[in-house]
């Protein structure tokens, strides 16, 4: 598509980003960084790093992106790290593995915060305008037009359209043609892709009531804190800088009151009657859809969390709906503690276009339009966390394309952000994708604690990593490792020194001499009890012992996923041509080649996790490609 308009403002830049959200905020923030001349769209300046559900960030796996977005280069573990006003470490109780970091945000400091950053950013310029309509010449983007008719030439663009493309919010009877929170949504776009021959989805979310609270009893719910130590997202803030005082969340539940209201008024829910035609978020369903679905359920969590600090709006988490505005107020009030509430925004639901993400490489580039980059809920995926992982990985993707240099690929033995794009781009998603920890094979290896030493590498190479921050990264490997390797090497006899501090701490008394790595290893045990006995031990940084304990804890485990990790990587690196043609392949089955044929994978490992594809399809492809290379040889 070329479209030129006589008599209408012209400019040219490196890169275009359209979308301000999360997604948009840290791929214009990796574009400017990387010293490319970058602009970023959006239809309000106002709804920079917006938060339109719930105001926290990180949680059970979405901790671990934040982490790995710090690792890299990005900017949201820094910005959480200055606006949070609560903060807990998840499933502290359980292994290092599923340890999440979750922080309640100020909202609108968040988002200020966020604004200040990308305005003091050099390269960077804020433009409050709607992109209608992208310009492509011979297969690559070339530009794009406004829909007051500016052109923008560029060399790159970054999607980031979040959930405003065709939004529209809806609550019983009401539809309003509406991005999040009544701003403006984005209603030309979707044309201009779909004439691109870019498939689009209809998908949906929602978001609960805000009430006032002063109408809120809260002796009737149990008071969540944050933690008595806070810990940083950012590997780069100062942990004695965000110990603070911090404000309490709220515990309740519904009732089999709030059920019977909620089945009673069931046909009047868009969500039941049809009025709402996108597919929504399976693992964050509304609280009719929770009730309908689990009616065995005799009450579900409700958390009432504040908005920030200088405002009395309060979050009902867990309880997000699109039924009438009546029902809302009657199903609240049987809650205990919101019996006399009073709604400040009504709870709805929100329609949006998307893309089909089959469409991207696993660098978040179209596939059949270079230069054009996809990153966020655009993408169909949900979660402020996974938009802010994709909009980086695709906003540095397409610097180094401007750049010419080689793209980054994360892959799923390096990080959550490899798994989230991997899903992605590779497996069939009929829903907004949600990242979760059960979703990475490797868990034990991509724990939030390690993100900085999987991933920090990265984020130098590609150049938004300093020096100095790289170099501090690789001294803590080197700590790190000689500690174990120290460990390993020292030993202790069965001496009476021994069996009493073993006794003290219950545990079983030595038979013959043990290094201490062997005693960190019990479980009753850990680095930091052992300090007692080991008499060589030198001062090391907090990290740098949490990592010592961890990995000579799980060593084994850690030993086995390293075994298969070595056997993806043998099957990654087993690269396919992305035009090859798979009816070529004799004996493959027909399902296995529509698949192949429609995905283009880019390797044999890839190709492996495609749906329809089976392990018998992988082995005569194998078979098939060793033909070819002895026949080349021959």
């Amino acid at each position: 598509m070329n479209s030129r308009k006589a008599n209408c403002l012209e400019e040219s830049y490196d890169v275009l980003v359209v979308g301000a959200g999360h997604a948009g905020c840290e791929a214009a923030l990796a574009c400017a960084r990387l010293g490319l001349n970058t602009i970023m769209f959006t239809v309000s300046v106002d709804s920079i790093a917006l938060m339109p559900c719930n105001p926290n960030i990180g949680g059970s796996s979405k901790g671990h992106l934040v982490r790995e977005i710090d690792a890299l280069g990005g900017e949201m573990g820094k910005n959480i790290d200055k606006t949070f006003i609560q903060s807990k470490m998840l499933n502290a109780s359980k292994g290092p593995a599923v340890h999440s970091l979750r922080a309640q945000a100020d909202k609108k400091n968040y988002s200020q915060e966020m604004r200040n950053v990308l305005e003091n950013t050099e390269n960077l310029t804020i433009r409050q305008a709607e992109i209608s309509e992208l310009i492509v010449e011979d297969g690559r983007i070339t530009g794009a037009k406004t829909y007051s008719g500016a052109i923008y030439n560029v060399k790159a663009v970054v999607l980031c359209t979040g959930t405003y493309l065709k939004a529209r919010c809806i609550y019983g009877d009401v539809s309003n043609p509406t991005g999040p929170n009544g701003l403006q949504a984005a209603n030309h776009l979707t044309d201009s892709l779909k004439s691109l021959g870019i498939e689009m989805f209809r998908f949906k979310t929602g978001t609960p009531a805000r009430v006032d609270k002063r109408s809120i009893d809260f002796s009737k719910m149990e008071e969540q804190k944050g933690d008595e130590r806070v810990v940083p997202f950012s590997f780069s803030t100062d942990p004695e800088s965000v110990q603070k005082e911090q404000v309490s969340c709220w515990l309740t539940y519904t009732n089999s009151e709030t059920h019977k209201i909620i089945m009673d008024n069931i046909d009047r829910s868009p969500l039941f009657s049809g009025a709402i035609e996108g597919t929504g978020p399976r693992y964050c369903p509304s609280i009719e859809d929770k009730v309908v679905k689990f009616s065995d359920k005799e009450r579900h969590q409700v958390f009432i969390e504040p908005e920030g600090l200088y405002t009395n709006e309060m979050y009902l988490g867990g309880m997000s709906s699109s039924l009438p505005e009546d029902v809302q107020y009657a199903m609240y009030k049987t809650v205990p503690g919101l019996e006399n509430v009073k709604i400040v925004r009504n709870a709805y639901a929100i329609e949006y276009d998307c893309i089909n993400p089959r469409q991207l490489l696993p660098t978040l580039e179209f596939k059949k339009i270079k230069g054009l980059f996809s990153g966020g809920q655009f993408n169909g995926s949900s979660g402020y966390e996974e938009a802010a992982a994709q909009g980086l990985i695709a906003g540095i993707n397409a610097a180094l394309s401007v750049l010419g240099r080689e793209q980054i690929i994360i892959d799923r033995s390096e990080g959550y952000i490899g798994v989230l794009i991997d899903d992605l781009v590779t497996k069939e998603n009929h829903e907004p994708y949600r990242m979760m920890t059960s979703r990475a094979e490797y868990r034990l290896l991509l724990r939030q604690d390690n993100a900085d030493l999987r991933l920090t590498e990265k984020g130098y190479k590609a150049g938004l990593i300093s020096k100095k921050r790289y170099e501090a990264v690789q001294e803590k490997k080197n700590l790190i490792n000689k500690e174990i390797e120290r460990l390993k090497k020292t030993n202790v006899g069965a001496n009476m020194e021994i069996q009493k501090f073993l006794e003290r701490n219950n545990s079983t008394p030595l038979k013959t001499a043990a290094s201490l790595a062997e005693l960190v290893r019990r479980p009753e045990l850990n680095y930091e009890l052992i300090a007692e006995i080991d008499k060589e031990r030198k001062p090391l940084p907090y990290d740098v012992k949490e990592q010592v304990n961890i990995e000579i804890k799980y060593e084994g485990y850690i030993s086995r996923q390293l075994s298969q990790v070595q056997q993806f990587k043998r099957l990654e690196n087993k690269k396919l041509d992305e035009n090859f043609d798979y009816t070529m392949v004799p004996s493959l089955r027909k399902e296995a080649v529509q698949k192949l044929n429609l995905y283009k994978p880019l390797s044999i490992g890839q190709a492996s996790r495609i749906s329809g594809v089976s392990p018998a399809d992988i082995s005569v492809l194998l078979v098939f490609l060793e033909q070819q290379r002895r026949k080349r040889e021959n």
